[in-house]
Parts: structure tokens; sequence; C-alpha cells
């Protein structure tokens, strides 16, 4: 395993639940008095959908945004709150955005471990979050989300018993217990195509399962939901052009008629020669079973990493197109 895992991702996995805190407390001193409109959070791959997946846990007061591109979106206004959210701070089109924010005087704060924009931060006066640097985007989700939790919380938009649940995390958590499974599902896994299907409200969860055997396992890897998946997707199962194996995340506690679509469209792949596992979310306050979801997809990637032997940390393919832009 070491000499595959030379950058440790594993303790990396097994260390995630202590994010938790550093990340609250990197944020607390930011304080927020102005009311806002909306809030527009900037970012990429893992430095974005920290937000999706607390805009999955709670619905905020006003609307938030998620821009993943050069130029802020079109509901940017004077009453919108910015936040740019780069691990590295050399994310070139987060960057850009914050550099249109300070051009127009939007009010502006950043989320990073370092890099250009800590120096264009530091240069223009906005507020700035610092977090641990050293790891990969992906694998700083921890620090990232409860960053923003408590931005939010000191602008009055979370209640104070949502960051309790936050702080709790680390012992909630176990990423151990999840490391057998992820084992035996990444056996499973080697040599085909990871498709996961997840219900509606679990989306940004498949998503992230997603970029994690990307960029950890690095293999192509599709995500749907219920039911839209069941309104055009599951056509192309008629015509299967490949070796896939369905990972299909389900909540029992979800609606009946949903649970039937999940059992009908198991039953419809494997009658098409393909694979499928049904991954029942354990149990558990929403918050914990987001978050323990998203490990057991880690230790799944990571494992699977192995099984190819490749080093899960590297992302050469990524690095080696920046370099060229």
């Amino acid at each position: 395993m070491g000499t595959i895992d030379k950058s440790e991702m594993r303790k990396v996995i097994l260390d995630f639940p202590k994010q938790f805190r550093v990340g609250f407390e990197s944020a607390k001193n930011i304080k927020i008095k102005e009311r806002f409109e909306n809030i527009v959070v900037s970012g990429m791959g893992g430095s974005a959908w920290p937000t999706d997946i607390l805009t999955t846990w709670l619905t905020l007061p006003i609307p938030v945004y998620v821009n993943r591109t050069y130029n802020l979106p079109t509901q940017t206004t004077k009453k919108t709150l910015s936040i740019f959210s780069s691990y590295s701070g050399n994310t070139e089109e987060t960057v850009s955005s914050y550099k249109e924010a300070i051009k127009k005087k939007i009010p502006s704060i950043a989320i990073t471990s370092g890099g250009k924009l800590k120096e264009l931060c530091e240069k223009n006066k906005s507020p700035l979050i610092l977090i641990p640097s050293n790891l990969q985007p992906r694998m700083a989700t921890g620090y990232l989300f409860s960053s923003l939790v408590s931005i939010f919380f000191n602008a009055g938009l979370i209640d104070k018993k949502y960051v309790k649940e936050v702080l709790e995390l680390d012992k909630k958590l176990k990423p151990k217990k999840l490391e057998d499974r992820g084992k035996e599902i990444a056996k499973k896994l080697f040599k085909k195509i990871p498709i996961i299907y997840t219900p509606d409200k679990f989306k940004s969860i498949g998503y992230v399962w997603k970029i994690s055997f990307n960029e950890n396992s690095k293999v192509p890897a599709f995500t749907h939901y219920f039911s839209e998946l069941n309104h055009n997707e599951m056509n192309g199962w008629q015509n299967p052009l490949g070796k896939f194996f369905v990972l299909i995340l389900r909540d029992l506690e979800d609606h009946p008629k949903m649970l039937k679509r999940i059992k009908l469209t198991a039953e419809l792949i494997k009658s098409k020669k393909q694979e499928v596992e049904i991954i029942d979310i354990q149990k558990g306050d929403f918050l914990s079973r987001i978050f323990n979801t998203i490990l057991l997809g880690e230790q799944i990637s990571y494992y699977l990493a192995l099984e190819y032997k490749v080093n899960p940390t590297k992302v050469k393919i990524v690095e080696e197109f920046k370099k060229k832009l």
C-alpha cells in the first residue's frame, strides 16, 4: 500500500472528521454586519462542492448561487456577499471572478490555503480565511464546508443548533468503520465504469463520488438522480455499450414510490447483463448521513486506485492541462 499511496491519502481520509472544528475556528473572526440579498460562492471542483453540500443540508433565508466560471453571475449586485473558495489559491476562474468583484466594489471574502488569492486579498484588504495547506482540494471538504458554516453563522443566516451539529461531526463520522466496505466494493468495480445513481436530495453527493472516482481512481465515472433518470437516461440501458457497474444510493426513509423506482431500475439494469450494487445510506441526522456517505465514496475510490496500482493523490493530467493553459 505504501509504495502506491506515497502521499498517505488513507491517513487523510481517516483524519477527515478533525477538519470541521479547525475550519469553523478559521472563520470565526469574520464579522458580517451588513444584510445581503443573496450569496455567490465562486469556486471549482473540490473548492465548490462544499457549497452544494451545505445547500443540500440546509435551506438558507436568502438565495445561494455557485459560480464555476471566470465571471461573476448576473445575480451579483452591490447587495451580494461574494465568497471566493480556492483551496490552492491559484484557481484561475476563481481569481478572475475575485478581481471582477474588487473592481465592482462588491463585498468579498476568500477561503484559501495560500497562493494568488491570498496575495490579492492582502493587497485589497479583503477578509481572508486561511485553512491548512498541503492537501488536494477534494480532500479539504471539511475545512471549506465548516468555514462556510462559520461565515453564514456570523452573518445571522444559520442557527446555533446547526453549528453544534457541525462541531459534533468529529464524533459521529467513522471513516475506519467504512474501510472494509470500501475495499469490498472497489474490488467489484475493477475494470468497470462506475455509474452513481442517487435520490434527488442526495444528487450533490453523487457528484462528489463521481469526482472521487475521476481524481482518486483515475477512471471515468458518471452520475444521475431519481426519478429524473427514469424519464431519460434509463433508455440508454436498452443498448449499453460498455462494462458498467451501477452504484445506487438508497435512502430507506424515502417515499415508497421512490424505493419502488430504485428496485425496478436495478432489475432492469441487471437484465442487460450489467452489475448493480444498492447501498443503503446510514441512519442518523441528515448532516452525518451526508458526510458518512461521502466518506464511503472516498474509501471506495481510494481502494479502487490501489486495485489499479495508481497513486490516488496525484492528478497528473489536470496539472499538465493547467501548464498548457
